[in-house]
């Protein structure tokens, strides 16, 4: 298996352990170049009118669809994601491209507020570069879902990738280069990830967004905290699956095969723990398992293929470790827990029961194809073993009771919850956590002010108001 060297990056098949490409590091001074160009450039785009950044926008959408089955291999052959899922993943980019441009002039128009002005209103205003450091789990969406309000904005972006989805991320530059015509929008950074933190320093720089680990969000906060940089951290979750025992468990059951291995697995907003009723917990466990065993595993690239690889060798390592351990702990092995043999980083489709929230899989973020199922005596009790893990990104709750669902709703510490349904951004709704699962937002209305200059214009003379008298 290929290693990554110090002075590349390197595309690695994760079906077949084949070397796709290598990609030199960019000098010293080719990253002093790129964070020029984006300043530059982001002084003459923040004067352009939104109507032309949402032309802009529109451009990139049809782009994205045109070359979907060019942009939909790339990331298959990168990272494995069955092929059918990848282009999937294309039309939501350009869905929120489309999005943000129909939407992204009302957004940011300037809001009028009643004062003792003469005129007062509010300016959502372009911030400047923002620095982005994807993950490698949906390579164009996981850009898209910020570059395209962080454009409307009035923005520019310096993209640092992950090192495993270098092709993704030339395409991306490639195809914004090309719809644009103004350089500099996206700079492709192709560098270590210790130079991280002076590009976050450098005063050029406006903001940071990250989406990754607790540790990488904890070092970036920390960089972006001493240099007075705005950040907003999506840092993964270990989000509950709530089945009350009330629920229609056969919904139930195939939204959580579908939430728990698209992707193999790999998604932050995936439900990772099983919090079951006790008085349906055994049914859904069996027709759980009995959907999961049913899942077609192979070649990506097959459009019959439901569960490809993981992306990485370390990533299957660390997973089979949590699993052992949790083994070893008194969890209960139903199905899986171990790699399937042959070539590529296939990892079984495996289900662990008796779960309690000590265990390593109900402790840590569990990145890859494996359920953790727990057992909850009522609503009350499901909520505690939801709120035993130290993520709070989303929640999923499934029951007949609307009344109930709506006061747990308010009640659950996380970032969003899905009642009856499965966790998934959608353009129209913010995303985000709380606790170790970051802070910020992004999409919707929310999200494309997070990098704005969010400025108050008050215009006098004053005029004269009743204020409201205060009783001693």
């Amino acid at each position: 298996m290929e290693q990554y060297s110090p002075s590349d990056q390197q595309s690695i098949n994760p079906a077949t352990g084949e070397l796709l490409e290598r990609f030199e590091l960019q000098s010293e001074s080719a990253l002093d170049q790129a964070l020029e160009r984006s300043a530059q450039a982001q002084r003459t785009w923040s004067q352009v009118c939104l109507a032309e950044r949402a032309a802009v926008l529109l451009r990139i959408a049809a782009a994205l669809r045109e070359h979907k089955q060019h942009l939909a291999l790339d990331i298959t052959l990168e990272m494995g994601k069955p092929l059918t899922e990848a282009e999937a993943e294309i039309e939501k980019c350009a869905w929120n491209c489309r999005y943000v441009a129909e939407m992204g002039e009302a957004w940011l128009a300037d809001e009028m507020v009643p004062t003792n002005a003469t005129e007062s209103y509010i300016s959502y205003l372009p911030l400047g570069p923002v620095l982005a450091v994807m993950p490698w789990n949906f390579p164009l969406w996981q850009v898209f879902r910020f570059v395209a309000p962080a454009l409307m904005a009035g923005n520019t972006v310096l993209l640092k990738h992950a090192p495993n989805v270098q092709r993704c991320a030339r395409n991306i530059a490639a195809l914004i280069a090309e719809c644009a015509g103004t350089p500099g929008l996206l700079e492709n950074l192709i560098i270590p990830v210790e130079w991280v933190s002076r590009i976050i320093s450098d005063p050029r720089l406006a903001a940071v967004t990250l989406t990754g680990s607790p540790r990488a969000g904890a070092a970036v906060a920390a960089q972006a905290g001493a240099a007075l940089k705005k950040c907003v951290l999506e840092l993964g979750g270990s989000d509950a699956f709530v089945v009350l025992a009330d629920a229609d468990l056969e919904g139930a059951v195939e939204a959580a095969v579908r939430g728990r291995f698209s992707n193999c697995g790999q998604i932050c907003l995936a439900p990772k723990r099983f919090i079951l009723h006790r008085a349906i917990a055994d049914d859904f466990e069996r027709r759980f398992v009995d959907r999961t065993a049913q899942l077609q595993i192979g070649d990506p690239r097959d459009r019959s293929t439901q569960l490809g690889p993981m992306a990485r060798p370390d990533l299957l390592e660390e997973l089979d470790l949590q699993v052992q351990s949790t083994v070893e702990s008194g969890g209960r092995l139903l199905m899986g827990g171990r790699r399937r043999p042959g070539a590529g980083n296939y990892y079984l489709p495996t289900i662990l029961t008796d779960i309690v929230p000590s265990m390593t899989v109900a402790r840590e973020e569990t990145f890859g194809p494996v359920a953790a199922i727990m057992r909850a005596d009522d609503e009350d009790h499901a909520l505690t073993l939801v709120h035993a893990s130290d993520y709070g990104l989303s929640c999923n709750l499934w029951t007949k009771d609307l009344t109930l669902a709506r006061q747990f709703a308010r009640r659950v510490q996380a970032g969003g919850i899905f009642i009856n349904g499965v966790s998934a951004s959608d353009p129209r709704l913010p995303i985000g956590g709380v606790k170790k699962s970051g802070f910020g937002r992004e999409l919707a209305a929310v999200g494309i002010r997070e990098f704005v200059n969010t400025q108050t214009v008050w215009i006098g003379p004053a005029l004269s108001e009743t204020k409201p008298k205060t009783e001693h």
